[in-house]
C-alpha cells in the first residue's frame, strides 16, 4: 500500500502501443527497469524510484506527464479538490488495481488522485 497524500506515480503519454513498447524497451535497456504490461496499451514499473508508467490508451492519453497522488478516501479528496477551486476533468473511474479521477489545479496543471 502506498503512503497517502504523496505523489505515487508519474505517468507519461505514448502515442501508440508500438511507441509504448519502444519506450519501455528503451528504459529497460538503459536503466534495467522491469515493466508490468496491462493489455498492450499501458505499462508501469516500480524500479524507477517512484512508480512510473506509460499510457497509450487512446481514450485516456494525456499530452503531458501526469502526477498521480495516492489518497485514502477518493470521494472526500474529489470534494476537497472542488471546494479548493480545482476542476474535475475526468470523474472517478475504475482501472486494474483501483479507482482514480483527474483534475486541474488553479494554474491549469492536470493531476490525478487514486485509491485502491
Amino acid at each position: 500500500m502506498s503512503e497517502a497524500n504523496r505523489i505515487d506515480l508519474i505517468e507519461f503519454p505514448s502515442r501508440s502501443a508500438e511507441e509504448l513498447k519502444a519506450t519501455t524497451t528503451f528504459f529497460s535497456t538503459v536503466f534495467g527497469w522491469a515493466y508490468k504490461e496491462y493489455g498492450g496499451s499501458y505499462s508501469d514499473t516500480q524500479d524507477s524510484g517512484v512508480t512510473s508508467g506509460f499510457n497509450a490508451i487512446e481514450s485516456g492519453r494525456q499530452s503531458a506527464p501526469l502526477a498521480v497522488i495516492y489518497v485514502q478516501d477518493l470521494e472526500a479528496t474529489k470534494q476537497s479538490v472542488i471546494d479548493a477551486g480545482g476542476k474535475i476533468l475526468q470523474d472517478i473511474y475504475e482501472f486494474p488495481g483501483g479507482r482514480r479521477f483527474h483534475f486541474t489545479d488553479p494554474s491549469g496543471n492536470e493531476l490525478a488522485a487514486w485509491s485502491e
